[in-house]
């Protein structure tokens, strides 16, 4: 593709995201596995299905779910996912510098005035002292593995407050859940449609806020295999259309509130069908409007926060110092703030 090409395809990509799809899709029901966490941080995805906006594009497209950011992130570069959404992570990283993987835009932030991600104490550690990020110092810290966006927030945070921690891998979102319920780790940051919960049933305490410590964080980003970002543009690019239209819809719905309560009701009932789906709507729907955080417009993505990502990385040896933004991030898809 041409550069003046690119542009002009770049140009009309944020007016498809808002306007119908006219005539026949670019596709013929082109098969593609979308990679997902049952978390409503990943509506977009839902919405994009439920509401017909891939199929508008030719996309036939089925979910493979996972528990952690990290091994969706192998699962794009093996093939066995085409697109996903979640968290930098330093496998992601490292799977971008081998040429396999490519963000190419951003969904889930955290926005001054909408509540975000939640540090959360066990109740053990709370009754102990662990009343705020300050009293960290010495505690043990969840994360799914090394590298993950928990390790970042943890760090982060322990640092803005000078004191240390030890972090403790777990693997899965599920088994922190437990951890923390049991008092076998002391602390945890996560989105607030599981925190919320959490400690609205009295089994965790909150502690503080994210983005008190990391403002404006780009939390989880949309990326491909580094061939389908290369060499599938047209494909790629009916994705992220499709992709926006349902950010547009689940912003509209439960995080600006425009759409009004009915709207509101559906949504929370759409997202259910992938979110907390083993307890019924009414013990669901409070948690689910509770983690409503913006999804970027048009698969926008913060630059800024990419680039403090990697620095940490590279603190940490987590990644090699050579690696830029490049290396990671493919700009000729959506917008960079």
């Amino acid at each position: 593709m041409t550069d003046l090409t690119r542009r002009s395809a770049l140009g009309l990509m944020g007016a498809a995201a808002t306007l119908p799809i006219l005539g026949s899709p670019a596709f013929a029901s082109t098969k593609l596995t979308v990679g997902a966490l049952r978390f409503t941080s990943h509506a977009a995805s839902f919405v994009a299905f439920e509401r017909g906006y891939f199929t508008d594009e030719g996309l036939d497209v089925e979910f493979k779910f996972f528990q952690a950011a990290q091994p969706m992130a192998v699962a794009i570069a093996s093939g066995d996912a085409d697109y996903a959404v979640t968290a930098i992570s330093g496998g992601l990283v490292n799977l971008a510098e081998k040429g396999a993987a490519k963000v190419i835009g951003g969904a889930l932030s955290e926005e001054k005035g909408i509540d975000g991600q939640v540090i959360l104490a066990s109740n053990a550690a709370y009754e102990a002292g662990l009343t705020s990020p300050a009293e960290l110092g010495g505690k043990t810290f969840a994360v799914t593995q090394a590298g993950s966006s928990f390790h970042y927030m943890g760090s982060k945070i322990a640092a803005a407050e000078g004191v240390s921690v030890s972090f403790k891998p777990l693997q899965k979102v599920g088994a922190i859940i437990g951890a923390m319920k049991s008092g076998q780790v002391d602390a945890w940051s996560i989105v607030p449609h599981i925190a919320k919960a959490l400690a609205g049933g009295g089994a965790v305490k909150v502690i503080g806020n994210v983005a008190d410590y990391i403002p404006n964080y780009q939390v989880t980003t949309v990326f491909t295999s580094a061939n389908n970002a290369a060499n599938e543009r047209a494909k790629t690019e009916a994705f992220l259309r499709a992709f926006s239209r349902g950010a547009d819809d689940f912003n509209a719905a439960l995080v600006d509130k425009t759409a009004g309560e009915d709207a509101a009701t559906d949504m929370v009932k759409l997202i259910h069908k992938y979110v907390y789906t083993d307890r019924p709507f009414e013990k669901a729907e409070g948690s689910i409007r509770n983690g409503a955080m913006r999804i970027n417009k048009d698969a926008s993505l913060n630059m800024a926060s990419v680039k403090d990502q990697l620095g940490w990385f590279k603190s940490e040896g987590l990644i090699k110092d050579g690696i830029t933004t490049d290396t990671l991030v493919d700009s000729s898809y959506a917008p960079m703030i």
